[in-house]
């Protein structure tokens, strides 16, 4: 496949993966994205996963028409990106490896090997010349590894960005939601914790002349380029995206998730967005997804010995381990003799920026009764009064 008419695409699609990272569910596959400019000195970008050695090595051999490579550039150090490095050196001797000094220290811990002398090391604001090509190397530390590199291709005007504006899904899965449900699910995951270190590599993006974005994961990007840049800066900057309420759950033996269910048709009735997640049985991933992407949360738990029950509490480290902020935040807690959860969500939610309190928080032993039900419709008024 042609990028432009010197730069060609090289990477594989992966139908077998069933967890990203051993833990994003990815029924949809992923792809290994690579490339090669066809220049006076040829360059290979990035390598592939082991399982793929053969594939990517033939459709590198496709490419290359005959001739020899003169570099590999390594933009990341994730092995899902360099696992084929060693092959690739043993095949192709002379070719030099290019990449930060943090690339190489990963490779020799990783490969045992950082393939010297055949070696250049790059940093940001340097440029390795191709002939009618050039490539400017950006540093780009945590998005998301410390040894990132972007680089962008002055003459086709093209940004090739490591893992950032990636996503979720094999390259010829037709995603029907389109790139942003998946590239979100996939930022937050990834990248989440480290939004300033994203805002740090945009601004210096902001000063490139950008046409194509070709990122490691997913999607070749070159039609309406302000559209993922402004989600990258949304995102990064922990605002919400869209107004609506995140309304996330444990129950134990119904009497919570009822609750929920009416606080949720309540607040469908008065026009709010909801999005509703079962801690226990939903795609973690997504529930955090959504946490980012909306304006508000509503965090309904059992107390369970004296606590949280765990899938809640899991669900509240996720969240603060990746910098969860700025949003609304109410809660709702069911304990049979000592409710007691609010109390141990809050211990934690404290710990994250810029969130507000609503005050009408719902309380309750057993049964969504009537007088449940009144607290809950108050809840809903609250909410829906922020929308």
């Amino acid at each position: 496949m042609f990028i432009t008419n010197d730069i060609r695409y090289i990477g594989v699609d992966d139908h077998k993966i069933d967890l990203f990272e051993g833990q994003y569910v990815v029924p949809h596959g992923m792809a290994y994205n690579s490339y090669v400019i066809m220049d006076d000195k040829i360059a290979v970008l990035d390598t592939v996963d082991a399982e793929f050695k053969k594939e990517w090595l033939d459709n590198l051999e496709k490419a290359l028409e005959g001739r020899k490579p003169d570099y590999l550039v390594v933009h990341h150090m994730e092995p899902d990106h360099s696992m084929v490095i060693g092959d690739f050196v043993a095949r192709y001797p002379e070719a030099v490896v290019v990449g930060s000094i943090g690339a190489f220290n990963m490779m020799k811990n990783l490969y045992g090997a950082d393939f010297a002398p055949n070696k250049l090391v790059m940093k940001d604001g340097d440029v390795l010349e191709l002939g009618k090509h050039s490539l400017q190397f950006i540093a780009a530390p945590n998005v998301h590894w410390p040894e990132v590199m972007f680089s962008y291709d002055k003459t086709d005007k093209v940004l090739f960005s490591a893992d950032a504006f990636g996503k979720f899904g094999a390259l010829d899965y037709e995603d029907e939601e389109g790139w942003a449900c998946e590239a979100r699910r996939y930022y937050f995951g990834i990248c989440g914790k480290f939004g300033q270190n994203v805002q740090n590599v945009l601004k210096k993006c902001a000063a490139l002349d950008i046409e194509k974005i070709c990122a490691l994961h997913g999607p070749i990007l070159s039609e309406n380029l302000g559209y993922y840049l402004g989600l990258y800066d949304t995102w990064s900057k922990y605002e919400p995206e869209e107004k609506g309420v995140t309304l996330a759950y444990t129950s134990v033996y119904g009497n919570t998730k009822n609750a929920v269910l009416f606080l949720k048709e309540a607040l469908e009735e008065r026009g709010v967005h909801v999005a509703l997640f079962d801690l226990a049985r939903d795609d973690m991933a997504e529930a955090v997804e959504d946490a980012f992407k909306l304006d508000r949360i509503v965090l309904a738990t059992t107390t369970y010995c004296g606590d949280i029950f765990p899938f809640m509490k899991n669900f509240l480290h996720c969240l603060q381990e990746h910098n969860y902020q700025n949003r609304k935040v109410a809660f709702m807690e069911n304990g049979m003799w000592m409710p007691s959860a609010i109390k141990g969500m809050k211990a934690i939610t404290d710990t994250m920026k810029n969130l507000t309190y609503l005050e009408n928080n719902v309380t309750f032993k057993g049964a969504c009764n009537d007088a449940v039900k009144e607290q809950i419709l108050k809840l809903a008024d609250e909410l829906k009064a922020l929308d």
